[in-house]
């Protein structure tokens, strides 16, 4: 058998088990809404990691899950062969914040929808799933950060008292919220996002902490991104 004939029997088995007008819908489908839930995820998002460029795999993860399922939903021995690959990766990516893993599960969730030719249902879900949460933060009245003068304020102290770093905090800033808190053995970390007015009252809130005990340290990274 020549390579032409190949292609053409490749294409008939494809024509066969795959309906390409609907496969294509199903891509267009779950590649527009995941737009969508990058879109939403980064202007109404909460976590403090670089939401812009998380959410720049939203589409990738959609369309590659969709298309695996696409190829193992009608093979029994296609499922089982890929599960015994996906136990010999492991995947390492850090996940920090609980809202990234549910967004990450929201966009799985639309690739297999649509891998399972129901484009609708994906459709459906994801309006609902987007309108419930942007009712929620309506309600809930927190507003996001604005990139503006926002700042990521670390601190690590053998002081376990964090109401004592959050009145420094507040008294030299306009919005503090407290990001994360680990406790460690001899050792507290806390990661607050604040919004300062001038590099003046930085100074003072830098300096404030520092007295409050020899073993505290505090560090300002200045990134918008994490937040805007």
């Amino acid at each position: 058998m020549d390579f032409l004939e190949f292609f053409k029997s490749q294409i008939t088995d494809f024509n066969t088990s795959i309906n390409l007008v609907d496969f294509l819908i199903n891509a267009l489908m779950a590649t527009l809404l995941s737009l969508a839930v990058k879109s939403f995820y980064v202007r109404y998002g909460n976590a403090i990691s670089n939401r812009k460029r998380f959410a720049a795999n939203f589409v990738l993860l959609a369309l590659a899950t969709m298309l695996i399922f696409s190829i193992v939903k009608s093979s029994f021995a296609l499922a089982i062969g890929l599960v015994g690959a996906l136990s010999i990766v492991r995947f390492r990516a850090a996940i920090k914040d609980p809202e990234e893993l549910t967004y990450l599960f929201l966009v799985i969730g639309i690739g297999l929808a649509t891998g399972d030719n129901q484009p609708i249902l994906a459709l459906v879900a994801t309006v609902f799933i987007l309108f419930l949460l942007f009712i929620v933060k309506k309600i809930g009245g927190k507003k996001a950060f604005k990139s503006e003068d926002s700042i990521y304020v670390n601190i690590s102290s053998d002081n376990t008292d964090v109401q004592t770093f959050a009145n420094i905090l507040t008294k030299h800033f306009k919005n503090v919220e407290l990001k994360r808190l680990d406790q460690l053995q001899d050792t507290t970390q806390l990661s607050f996002l604040c919004k300062a007015d001038s590099l003046e009252h930085i100074t003072k809130a830098q300096n404030e902490i520092k007295n409050v005990s020899a073993g505290t340290t505090f560090s300002i990274i200045d990134q918008p991104d994490l937040v805007g």
